[in-house]
């Protein structure tokens, strides 16, 4: 059986872009680790979804993990379908415009078929 993780997650800019940072903080069975980083020239979105990757990146073994953003951007790609229609596209939007971020995206995506991840 799978352990479930609780993991909360943000990121922040100051101007957009510019300095940000991000953290994202693992609970387990009373257990707290907490990741964070930053990054100049930058922006809001590319920490919310740093603080996303580099949170399941800690997980040491598959795991159900619990993620709590208040990235709508972030939530909406996954529980709106959009990431897979971003895929199937070419990633490209609906207005057929290329997908931000697209790196990170793929990174979250490759983590995303290694944990069960659901995102609140």
């Amino acid at each position: 059986m799978k352990k479930t993780v609780t993991i909360y997650t943000d990121g922040a800019c100051s101007g957009n872009p510019g300095d940000g940072g991000y953290c994202a903080i693992l609970m387990y069975n009373g257990a707290e680790k907490i990741v964070s980083g930053s990054e100049k020239d930058t922006t809001n979105n590319r920490m919310e979804l740093l603080a996303v990757i580099n949170g399941l990146s800690a997980l040491k073994e598959p795991c159900k993990a619990i993620i709590y953003s208040d990235s709508q951007y972030v939530v909406d790609a996954f529980n709106k379908n959009w990431i897979t229609d971003w895929v199937l596209k070419g990633w490209k939007t609906a207005g057929k415009k290329p997908v931000k971020n697209v790196d990170l995206w793929e990174k979250l995506l490759t983590l995303t078929n290694v944990h069960e991840v659901t995102f609140v």
